[in-house]
């Protein structure tokens, strides 16, 4: 019964992580650019009691084992693409395909995001494309983005990212001479969420490699930004299941529990 007290409360315990994740993914269903994150578990160490074995044609061909629960082993995060929702703004852009922007944190790392809202900041050196929390948005040479113009609406954003606006005198397109930086990742599960709707990369996720030189290029839309992957139903659904499992591990406690109130009551 000790056991089975144990392997309960370690399942407890995994559904309460579950329901954790389960409850960031629904509280980021309006989060631009935000992908859905889904727990992965393990079972634990096994006791064996009796070992498989095959003598002279005798003998037992399958194993007595008992498990000790499980444990959650990982948080896979699901990249797929979020719908594209059209809003009129010249700074929002998304990104159809793989790719990440590129944006430098207050420390001066280069980090990483899906988020295309994009705003302007006031510099000396002019008007700079900014995040909503104000880390300059970089070109694909890793400098800050300057956008000299009068009016940051006659802004144009190319599908390939390069940055131009369109002269009235002359109705011509002219070029600011950058574009936005965009790369992609050998292994972009293994990106690291630092909050902020941006990413980190790390040894496991190989170095960025610029986006151009891929043959499975992204496409950018200007004017639309990439809604949150969550579906509430589905989540809800796994909210609902991971509260069952953890309920019935809890009635398997109980049960543990009277039943070893039943031994320690026995009377010769």
């Amino acid at each position: 019964m000790m056991r089975a007290l144990w392997t309960a409360g370690s399942g407890m315990i995994g559904q309460q992580f579950n329901v954790d994740v389960i409850s960031n993914n629904l509280a980021n269903v309006n989060t631009t650019g935000y992908k859905k994150v889904r727990a992965e578990f393990k079972d634990l160490l096994y006791e064996t009691l009796e070992r498989a074995y095959v003598l002279n044609e005798t003998g037992k061909p399958v194993n007595l084992q008992v498990g000790h629960g499980a444990v959650a082993s990982a948080t896979e995060r699901n990249f797929g693409p979020g719908n594209l929702e059209k809003t009129d703004n010249p700074l929002d852009v998304a990104i159809e395909g793989d790719g990440f922007f590129k944006i430098r944190s207050p420390k001066g790392d280069i980090v990483y995001t899906r988020d295309g809202s994009f705003k302007v900041s006031m510099t000396d050196a002019g008007k700079k494309l900014t995040t909503a929390d104000g880390n300059p948005v970089l070109d694909d040479t890793d400098n800050d983005i300057i956008l000299n113009l009068e009016n940051v609406s006659d802004l144009k954003i190319s599908p390939s990212g390069d940055l131009g606006y369109i002269d009235k005198a002359t109705g011509t397109a002219q070029s600011l001479g950058q574009r936005l930086g965009l790369v992609q990742f050998p292994n972009r599960d293994a990106l690291e969420s630092i909050g902020g709707n941006l990413f980190m990369k790390n040894s496991a996720t190989g170095d960025p490699v610029n986006d151009a030189d891929q043959t499975n290029k992204s496409t950018l839309m200007q004017n639309f930004l990439e809604s949150s992957n969550v579906q509430v139903v589905e989540e809800m659904v796994k909210l609902i299941v991971a509260q069952r499992a953890y309920e019935v591990n809890s009635k398997a406690i109980q049960s543990a529990d009277e039943m070893l109130g039943m031994a320690n009551n026995l009377r010769r």
